[in-house]
């Protein structure tokens, strides 16, 4: 057995072992206040549910066990200091924000970043600048914007005060950040990262290098998504230097709760120690099972292909953790197919019109790859589905020809208008309602939206209050609602209306 360090864990669980008898808060007490039937299972983590303590520690100003906890992370992920989130990466990205953002400030930032991005921003009072993202030549998703294009931003605005960018997608596409970080740097300023779904880069040789190895000065990373934390577990790892630290700590202390779970910083704890005790090998097992799948499904031949996105500089690398399977047929959308594989018992990351994605976790089991393997060829046969005419990156274009629809494009098209936008101020709540009205979709155009449009998963807002709705955006409303994509922010829920500026008559 490896030597594990988890200073933090260990703590709760020597001083639940002495029999503390509770008399503060949360009033479970450790858990006695239910019966063992049929709570049993959640009482057990009540045992170390807890509060700040003498000897627990204090997440806003540590000085114990979270302390040393949140250093060995800091150790482990090449940061200078590393700080614990218990509302997720949403946290660490408000949090940097509001660190380096006063109001009027400018930042430049790739379009389709997450909401919590943009809600930063406008907590902040800052502007953004807006980015066009590259398009992935295969499936014609969004990935980062070219350097090219973050340089020329930064040219022209040379009083932003930082780059935010988001890597890797939702789809495991990822690309080389060390240029990126190497031009904010020659203008002093930090490359901030939200790297949310890359929690295990630079973990493993298969892996790619994690923002903090690329140079970044900070990164949000959901040790959730892809390591072994509690959800809402997620850490910030900062370099020293272009970060303002101190602010950095008061806006954390500003967004987290002042009474935070003490299992989700455990299980971050936890998190860590396990990588460290048992080193790359901790993500064999889920390096494996994603080879299975994609394996058997190439040796098969079956309607059922893994996306593989072309090597470009839209995107270097690909997540090997992370599978993106789509119907090479165009028989069924993606939607679709999840919604088969659920009723399986076979529960995947996400889905759009098109693709599935499947997240395998550190310690993914064969057994679950195959069970995967399996229904998909039960799915393959039930819907009569013959192999796929082409494979491969040319069958991905030649589906979309098919199908008479241009891919992703319509997606991406709302975030391309424009290259480089100009500073705009991100609105934190919607305009007062006699101040709008809600009118067809199909009458939107050229109109200024009163409401964000947020596909979730993966939660980018298609559409932001104060935006103006174009034809590429209206397209992308429809082909994604038609598929079955659910939106948060929405007045109609399926997306037939949408709220939209009243037009003054002078």
């Amino acid at each position: 057995m490896p030597d594990f360090e988890a200073p933090l864990y260990e703590r709760l669980v020597r001083r639940l072992e002495r029999g503390p008898s509770s008399f503060h808060v949360p009033g479970h007490q450790y858990g006695r206040a239910l019966p063992d039937k049929p709570y049993a299972l959640f009482k057990d983590i009540m045992g170390i549910d807890v509060t700040e303590l003498d000897d627990t520690d204090d997440l806003h100003d540590p000085t114990g066990v979270i302390r040393d906890a949140q250093r060995l992370a800091a150790r482990c992920f090449g940061a200078d200091e590393t700080f614990f989130l218990v509302g997720g990466s949403t946290a660490g990205n408000l949090a940097l924000l509001l660190a380096v953002l006063d109001p009027g400030d400018m930042i430049i930032v790739q379009r389709n970043v997450h909401k919590s991005v943009l809600n930063g921003i406008a907590l902040a009072k800052a502007r953004a600048i807006f980015v066009a993202p590259q398009l992935e030549p295969v499936t014609g998703l969004p990935t980062v914007p070219a350097p090219s294009d973050i340089e020329a931003a930064l040219e022209r605005y040379p009083e932003a005060k930082a780059v935010f960018l988001c890597t890797p997608n939702y789809y495991g596409m990822h690309v080389h950040l060390a240029p990126y970080a190497e031009m904010a740097h020659r203008r002093k300023v930090p490359l901030l990262v939200d790297e949310a779904h890359g929690a295990h880069f630079g973990l493993h040789p298969d892996c790619p290098p994690s923002a903090m190895q690329s140079g970044a000065d900070a990164a949000v990373q959901s040790t959730h998504k892809t390591l072994t934390a509690l959800t809402m577990g997620a850490m910030l790892h900062v370099r020293r230097g272009r970060v303002p630290m101190e602010r950095l700590r008061r806006a954390l202390s500003a967004v987290q709760s002042s009474s935070p779970s003490f299992p989700v910083l455990a299980s971050l704890d936890i998190a860590r120690a396990m990588i460290e005790a048992y080193g790359p090998a901790w993500l064999e097992p889920g390096l494996k099972a994603a080879r299975l799948v994609r394996e058997r499904l190439a040796r098969r031949g079956g309607p059922f292909a893994v996306v593989e996105p072309a090597v470009c500089e839209a995107c270097a690398a690909v997540d090997p953790m992370r599978i993106v399977l789509k119907d090479g047929t165009g028989t069924l959308g993606g939607v679709r197919l999840q919604q088969l594989l659920n009723a399986r018992g076979l529960w995947a990351e996400m889905a759009d019109d098109r693709h599935v994605v499947f997240v395998f976790g550190p310690r993914a089991a064969e057994a679950d790859a195959e069970k995967l393997a399996d229904a998909l060829d039960r799915i393959a046969e039930e819907a009569g589905l013959a192999a796929a005419p082409e494979a491969g990156r040319e069958g991905e274009a030649a589906t979309h020809a098919a199908a008479g629809r241009p891919g992703a494009e319509a997606w991406s098209a709302a975030f391309r208008e424009e290259r480089i936008g100009e500073p705009i101020t991100v609105p934190l709540m919607p305009p007062a309602e006699d101040a709008t009205e809600i009118i067809p979709l199909e009458d939107a155009a050229g109109r200024t939206a009163a409401e964000a449009i947020v596909p979730y998963p993966p939660g980018i807002p298609l559409i932001l209050a104060g935006e103006r709705i174009s034809g590429p955006r209206i397209a992308a409303i429809r082909r994604l609602a038609a598929a079955g994509v659910r939106f948060q922010g929405a007045a109609d829920p399926e997306v037939r209306r949408i709220r939209v500026m009243r037009i003054h008559q002078g």
